[in-house]
């Protein structure tokens, strides 16, 4: 229990809800362990609650009427997903599966209502998260229309960054997952040779390293001015 309270208080941004209501909210929540390659649930599912992140990897994706795949974030401990089924109880509208094996904590959607609906201090906390996620879903669209592909590979590195990013010294951020070029091309909508060229280019210049076959951002604020509109 104690690491589900820790991971709600990092996620759900609890400032403001007394420790009563912190703990109850921290009670609703089922502990999970799922193995990796396992699909957590597949567009078009019933929306039965939401999953935290407490150990490992999500990749979250669509599929087109192609078949092909566009990988749309990788979620790490912190991090949740199926938030919108809590409010507005429609079918997923993403296929999520585990990259790498996950301990997950689950809130049944019919368990979360009630609790809500008797401290509606928690839905307000719930349209915050739903409001940060869908500015960075409109951050993606507009970088995808206007952002040249530089741009729009720099906004990658930072999303990741922001979920599993280890700070070093001098202001360096080491991505402390490791991703193919093809993962990156994927989440920035571009070929994978462009996007290769564009890495290695930033190599050259020093922006970004490979320590240990991880990706290091050596001058995050360059690729904040790169992702900028």
């Amino acid at each position: 229990m104690a690491v589900v309270h820790e991971f709600l208080q990092n996620s759900f941004s609890l400032e403001g809800l007394s420790s009563d209501l912190a703990d109850k909210l921290a009670a609703l929540a089922r502990p999970m362990k799922i193995s990796a390659g396992t699909i957590l649930f597949e567009s078009g599912d019933p929306g039965n609650g939401c999953y935290g992140v407490l150990e490992g990897s999500l990749k979250v994706s669509i599929m087109s009427v192609d078949g092909d795949e566009q990988l749309l974030a990788v979620l790490g401990p912190g991090d949740l997903v199926g938030e919108l089924a809590l409010l507005d109880g429609r079918p997923r509208s993403a296929t999520v599966s585990v990259l790498k094996a996950a301990h997950l904590a689950f809130i049944e959607k019919a368990a979360f209502e009630r609790f809500a609906d008797e401290n509606p201090a928690v839905y307000r906390h719930m349209l915050f998260i739903v409001g940060k996620r869908l500015r960075q879903a409109n951050d993606v669209l507009a970088a995808r229309s206007f952002l040249p592909l530089p741009g729009r590979v720099a906004q990658t590195l930072l999303q990741l960054s922001e979920t599993f990013g280890k700070p070093l010294e001098d202001g360096r951020v080491l991505i402390h997952y490791k991703l193919s070029q093809a993962d990156i091309a994927n989440m920035a909508g571009a070929a994978r040779e462009n996007v290769s060229r564009v890495l290695n280019d930033w190599k050259r210049a020093g922006t970004i390293s490979r320590i240990s076959g991880y990706y290091c951002l050596e001058q995050p604020d360059l690729l904040k001015q790169a992702a900028t509109l």
